[in-house]
């Protein structure tokens, strides 16, 4: 245990140093918010990957698909990797940082008032951000609770909510974008490092890769130790939901706002993709030897439990190693966290409270409302995780399956209105509406079904759609993708010299010195 508490100790105040580091950096708005976009493609790329892959992923996913699909739910890891990853950056990373930087957009809410020329949408968008990040933000504590348990069996979840609440609170409020960001580039490399001690670590347990496979096999089925899975539809649904996701999460697409110039875009693409290869991939493969720790029930559960399967795994090795994992999830907790409450302070702040203002707020002033907003977002996160760790009323079961939605509402809600608007001219507001309200409604839907068993008595809407809040997450992404172009055909479009002054940005006019040529009279006169 003395080593355990050595590396959390020195994790923290390297954390805490760096915040007062960056203090400098954070004086004005577009400093605390998006680091005076100016940041290099290292820390862009590890930001990204570190607030895309929280405890969340390694505990919770890693260990409920592992044991759904086995080897297969590697997939989700790669497909984490070439869509939510290198795509996301090809498609969306030039263009968000060249659009945004025109229009002065700080936020995703920004964006959309801003590219549509619509103040509503601007407000709906950030209530929307507002009140589906602060239970996606609450479901980071889960995993915790559990690697705290097994290493430190005296401590109360509670105290570790507490602590990593208010350390995250001061790196960010102090240090605001750049300590986030040079934090979640040291979060990156423990949580590179972290992955593949342990897959090596757990490997060993069962004589190495080969021998692991062979045990799967014989334990579980040839289907759990193949690429192909036991249930490839559904896995699927999850590589959509997962990957796709990241092209309409808000803190995700901020990452974009701050990038520095084009090299570093380019750089940045690459960076993020061996990122999401080594731990998304790493995490999921890991998970797919689950069923080799705990047997299974008569329902064809883990007998330990889906949250349990992750430290079951882990309970074995030496102190060290689980030191190292706790810092590694620390790491991806921590680094999501401080996204999240970075992004929901700034949206709360800038697209409703400061637009709700009659007269100009000085910068200062700005500043406080945000910090004050990121409290009030970390402290409603924490007492939500805490409720629903202690509390055994029926009401937790609805936060529960809301943290499980939030993600499908969010992006079900933006991807289509933000990638269509950063590549059209026809993109129309009424087009946006419609998918906004399509995110939400098949996320309350979802809940509805999942709380108070809801059914249409339609086996593909009960059967399909609303099977799960991963399936109806990922139809509602689609759905907006392709609803957007086509609700546009027949509404009203903005003005044409808007969207030429909007699109502009994309194109500069170059003069260019030509040797003189000497032409013919007949020449002349064509000319």
């Amino acid at each position: 245990m003395v080593i355990q508490i050595l590396f959390l100790v020195i994790f923290f105040a390297v954390m805490i140093g760096v915040g007062f580091y960056c203090r400098k950096s954070a004086k004005g708005v577009n400093g605390f918010v998006l680091g005076g976009r100016e940041v290099g493609p290292w820390l862009t790329a590890f930001a990204f990957g570190t607030s895309y892959f929280s405890a969340v992923i390694f505990v919770g996913y890693a260990g409920k698909f592992g044991w759904n699909f086995g080897l297969a739910s590697t997939w989700i890891g790669l497909g984490n990797a070439f869509i939510g990853s290198l795509l996301a950056w090809s498609v969306l990373g030039r263009r968000t940082r060249i659009m945004t930087h025109h229009l002065g957009s700080k936020t995703m809410p920004d964006f959309f008032g801003l590219r549509f020329d619509s103040k509503p949408l601007k407000l709906i968008s950030a209530i929307i951000v507002f009140i589906f990040l602060i239970p996606y933000t609450a479901s980071l504590y889960n995993g915790l609770s559990r690697l705290f348990t097994m290493a430190f069996p005296g401590i109360e979840y509670t105290w570790c909510v507490i602590a990593m609440s208010v350390l995250t609170g001061i790196y960010v409020l102090v240090g605001g974008y750049m300590a986030t960001a040079i934090n979640d580039f040291i979060q990156g490399i423990f949580m590179i490092f972290g992955i593949l001690a342990v897959i090596v670590a757990v490997l060993n347990q069962n004589g190495g890769f080969m021998g692991s496979m062979e045990a799967l096999a014989d334990k579980a089925g040839w289907e759990y130790a193949s690429f192909f899975g036991a249930d490839p539809l559904f896995l699927v649904f999850v590589v959509i939901l997962t990957s796709l996701g990241t092209w309409g999460l808000p803190q995700m697409v901020g990452k974009f706002y701050a990038i520095k110039d084009e090299d570093a875009i380019k750089k940045g693409t690459v960076i993020s993709t061996v990122f999401a290869i080594i731990v998304a991939g790493g995490c999921y493969f890991l998970g797919g030897f689950s069923r080799l720790f705990s047997d299974a029930t008569e329902k064809g559960t883990p007998a330990v439990g889906f949250d349990n399967l992750i430290p079951t795994m882990l309970e074995n090795l030496g102190p060290v190693l689980i030191g190292i994992v706790l810092v590694l999830v620390l790491s991806a907790s921590m680094s999501t966290l401080s996204s999240l409450v970075l992004t929901s302070g700034s949206t709360i702040t800038l697209d409703l409270i400061l637009p709700l203002k009659k007269k100009e707020v000085p910068e200062k002033k700005q500043m406080l409302i945000i910090r004050l907003f990121i409290v009030f977002f970390i402290v409603i996160s924490a007492a939500i995780a805490i409720f629903q760790q202690y509390s055994k009323s029926e009401s937790v079961a609805f936060i529960a399956d809301l943290m499980g939605v939030s993600w499908g509402v969010l992006a079900g809600s933006f991807i289509g209105p933000f990638l269509w608007g950063l590549y059209s001219k026809k993109i129309t507001r009424a087009s946006v509406y419609v998918s906004f309200v399509l995110g939400v409604t098949l996320g309350l839907v979802q809940l509805a079904k999942s709380v108070i068993g809801f059914d249409f008595g339609v086996a593909f809407l009960d059967g399909l759609v609303f099977k799960s809040s991963i399936h109806s997450g990922a139809i509602a992404m689609l759905l907006s993708i392709a609803i957007v172009p086509l609700v546009s055909l027949f509404t009203k479009k903005q003005s044409k010299d808007r969207l030429e002054e909007i699109f502009s940005c994309y194109h500069k006019e170059v003069t260019v010195k030509a040797t003189a040529v000497l032409e013919s009279k007949e020449d002349e006169k064509k000319n």
